[in-house]
């Protein structure tokens, strides 16, 4: 039996030329962070993973060292329990995961139950463009395959951003599936803005109604369960509502549930509970009638490990589409995936399709990592 030997934690920051300018940050990005973790067993093999910072691990390290790889429902019970006494830790888990594949000769996808190796990517944009950059990036969008669109809201004026949203309809048509991020759900630490009140939700709700809109993300406050279930009840058919990418607890998403708050839920896994526990909590969503269909906005370290989660678990018909981070020319797969000798790419129709290499199946790009070193992991 192996036992792990070591874990390594780096971070890197990859110059954005030129910045991104986030819908969700008052502050353009000049940078982009990564922190890699790679767990290395007595036998010399590697996992990695990627996501939150690690703050606050070194305290902890020992609890893993010396054990079996394979105790992945203890280790993420330790990682869980670190959370509450310092940082989220999940980036940890990931690379587990990818040893433990590694060590068993199997994907990861295929560990979490084989329901399938593939999904279909949304194209999930980042900006606030001028219209008529906007509409080039839709028709960009249709025209590399992607079968749906996510917008961003947060412009100063919400009539900006409904004329946003119609001018994206009428250039793509009835016909193509769009989604609508409003960013109410949490802020950046420097962002005091007010979140939207249930009233405010309700009449953004009616205009995305109007626009044939499949569903409204991140609506209100993360915490506001009685405004959530209220607004999905007015909503009904007619418009689905989305959330819970930084909700952090099983309690919470359990309660979600129970009050019926949601139509899609977005956890991520390098985020938010893990690849184990979400696995199951996926499963009971989707036992739920409801969609799982994680946030991915990270590298595509931690794009690749929800996609072997969420294929793995529930497969497209409980994932009917998993987005995609794109929003060219500040956000490509090239520039989010650095981390990686190639970007994961969907193809002409919309497909991302796992293999059957051990693990996550990814390679990484070992000079950018020497050449991004950092003593931090921000934006600025």
């Amino acid at each position: 039996m192996s036992v792990i030997d070591r874990i390594e934690i780096t971070h890197h920051q990859q110059p954005l030329e030129p910045p991104f300018p986030a819908a969700w940050d008052s502050q353009p990005r000049r940078r982009f962070p990564a922190t890699l973790v790679r767990v290395i067993d007595s036998e010399g093999r590697e996992g990695v993973g990627s996501g939150d910072a690690m703050y606050g691990f070194e305290d902890f390290r020992s609890l893993f060292i010396g054990r079996d790889p394979l105790e992945l429902e203890r280790h993420s019970g330790v990682i869980d329990n670190i959370g509450f006494h310092a940082g989220r830790c999940w980036p940890l888990e990931v690379a587990l995961w990818d040893l433990a594949g590694k060590i068993r000769g199997e994907p990861v996808w295929r560990m979490l139950g084989g329901t399938s190796n593939r999904l279909r990517a949304y194209a999930s944009s980042g900006t606030h463009r001028p219209l008529e950059q906007l509409v080039t990036l839709a028709e960009r969008v249709r025209d590399a395959g992607f079968p749906a669109m996510k917008l961003r809201f947060g412009r100063p004026r919400i009539d900006d951003d409904l004329a946003a949203l119609a001018a994206v309809r009428r250039a793509l048509g009835d016909e193509y599936t769009l989604m609508v991020d409003c960013n109410q759900g949490w802020r950046m630490p420097w962002d005091v803005q007010t979140p939207w009140d249930l009233g405010k939700a309700t009449e953004v709700a009616e205009e995305l109604i109007r626009h044939d809109v499949l569903w409204m993300e991140e609506p209100l406050y993360r915490g506001d369960y009685p405004g959530m279930a209220a607004l999905n009840a007015h909503a009904g058919d007619r418009l689905k509502i989305a959330g819970g990418e930084m909700t952090r607890e099983p309690y919470e998403f359990h309660e979600m549930l129970r009050r019926d708050c949601l139509d899609v839920y977005q956890p991520d896994a390098v985020c938010s509970i893990g690849m184990l526990g979400l696995s199951r909590l996926a499963r009971e969503v989707t036992a739920r009638g409801k969609w799982f269909t994680p946030h991915t906005w990270g590298n595509g370290i931690g794009l690749i490990a929800n996609l072997h989660l969420t294929a793995g678990t529930v497969g497209p018909e409980g994932c009917p589409y998993l987005e995609f981070p794109f929003d060219p020319p500040e956000w490509t797969p090239e520039a989010r995936d650095y981390p990686l000798l190639a970007p994961l790419t969907a193809d002409d129709a919309g497909w991302l399709t796992l293999s059957e290499a051990p693990g996550l199946g990814i390679a990484l790009d070992e000079q950018r990592l020497r050449d991004t070193r950092a003593d931090q992991a921000t934006y600025g």
